[in-house]
């Protein structure tokens, strides 16, 4: 009898270190499935547009939505860069009820955010760039970039996304303009 219940909790050993250690590797699959996955944001993107090109993210566009909002609200556009290449400024003409602008690295690390409250007037003008041309921008700063953001990002890709409040259906065209005349430009200074 001595050796049923001995059998038994050997058996309940292994099924209990079996299930523990399955729940481990299911854990590590999930949290590397973002960096194995060929459907992250960069990748969609890319299949949407190229670089320095605005790319609405949401439906209201025509279409499929390139990344699924949370927040119907909320309208947004993106844009892939290469600061490999120079430095990018991002505009926008107009006024929204609100708006807020993301920088993520190639990976969808959020590295700066900002909303129309930070920006001169309310206007949309940023400029993405890496430390080392940061410093070269600092000795001769051009005059059209004095009311600019300037976003320090230690990265060589990126992708930078704006998103405008729609409080109401009478906002839609508004913020589709100004999403409409949203660049996304290479600059060389």
């Amino acid at each position: 009898m001595r050796s049923f219940y001995a059998a038994m909790r050997g058996l309940l050993h292994a099924v209990l270190l079996g299930l523990l250690g399955a729940g481990i590797v299911h854990i590590a699959v999930l949290l590397l499935v973002p960096e194995f996955s060929e459907r992250d944001a960069w990748s969609r993107l890319s299949m949407a547009s190229d670089l320095y090109k605005m790319t609405r993210l949401d439906a209201e566009a025509g279409g499929a939505p390139v990344v699924k909002s949370v927040d119907p609200l909320f309208y947004a556009t993106a844009c892939r860069f290469d600061l490999g290449e120079g430095m990018v400024r991002v505009k926008a003409p107009g006024h929204v009820p609100f708006w807020s602008v993301s920088v993520y690295d190639r990976s969808g690390h959020n590295i700066y955010s900002f909303n129309d409250h930070t920006a001169t007037v309310g206007v949309l003008d940023a400029v993405v760039l890496t430390p080392a041309q940061m410093i070269d921008v600092r000795k001769d700063l051009p005059e059209d970039l004095q009311g600019a953001i300037f976003v320090e990002a230690p990265i060589e890709e990126g992708i930078f996304v704006i998103r405008a409040f729609v409080p109401d259906s009478s906002w839609k065209p508004i913020v589709s303009r100004f999403f409409e005349q949203s660049s996304c430009e290479l600059q060389d200074f």
